[in-house]
């Protein structure tokens, strides 16, 4: 992979979307920064950490998917990925909090955002930003945000976990591209946070109400059963899990 690194950075996102467009870039071509000013979150929210305690990365893939229909499907590829690695480091009671948000002992430590671009020739390229909550303790007003070093009480080599999330990411890409995706599905509904779970939910009105994840469907929509025993399915942002 092609590493960059840099201090600090309004958005990573951004500043690879921006090389990418000025020249071709290597598959897996990585961004880093110590420091981020404006990282963002779904549908525009902002995401902050502290100068140099959390992983803050974006990573271009290329050609990972061949329709808009899959884009999804990568989604569930990258949160995997980071599930997996995060494992292997023994991290306490993961789970994934609809679309890609990682929780540990229901606390929110990592973020994903993806952004994809179609180019001329109609293949797709993704952006993968990701924002790992590492090494950083005080999360001021953030009472649903953690680390790993909160939850397992030691520091953690920030440089090692992205080696470590883009050679998972590179072997599960492979799998994707050869129709492997089915156990990928699996694996993310059985950490799906809720999931089967009386659930209290808000939507986009400010209305209230229960209901229990039964699972999400492939082109992303979360699906609920409803207290009337209806099911409904939402997009991203429709709904907030009050919890």
């Amino acid at each position: 992979m092609k590493l960059i690194k840099l201090d600090a950075i309004d958005s990573t996102n951004d500043f690879l979307k921006g090389l990418s467009q000025k020249e071709s870039l290597e598959n897996y071509t990585v961004v880093t920064a110590k420091y981020q000013t404006k990282g963002k979150g779904q549908m525009g929210s902002n995401w902050a950490s502290e100068d140099n305690k959390n992983l803050i990365t974006s990573i271009l893939i290329k050609e990972s998917i061949t329709s808009i229909n899959e884009i999804f499907n990568l989604n569930i590829i990258v949160t995997v990925s980071v599930i997996q690695v995060l494992n292997k480091l023994k991290i306490n009671l993961l789970n994934i909090k609809w679309p890609n948000d990682i929780m540990s002992e229901n606390k929110k430590i990592s973020g994903i955002l993806i952004e994809n671009s179609i180019k001329e020739n109609g293949k797709i390229e993704s952006i993968v930003g990701i924002g790992l909550n590492v090494n950083q303790t005080n999360f001021g007003n953030l009472p649903k945000a953690s680390s790993l070093k909160n939850i397992m009480h030691q520091d953690f080599d920030i440089d090692t976990i992205l080696e470590n999330i883009v050679t998972k990411l590179e072997n599960n890409v492979e799998k994707l591209k050869n129709n492997k995706i089915n156990s990928f599905w699996k694996e993310y509904e059985n950490y799906l946070f809720k999931k089967g779970k009386p659930t209290l939910f808000e939507d986009a009105n400010q209305l209230r109400f229960m209901g229990i994840i039964n699972s999400v469907t492939r082109n992303g929509q979360l699906e609920v059963l409803l207290e009337d025993d209806s099911v409904r399915y939402f997009e991203v942002k429709e709904i907030t899990m009050i919890y």
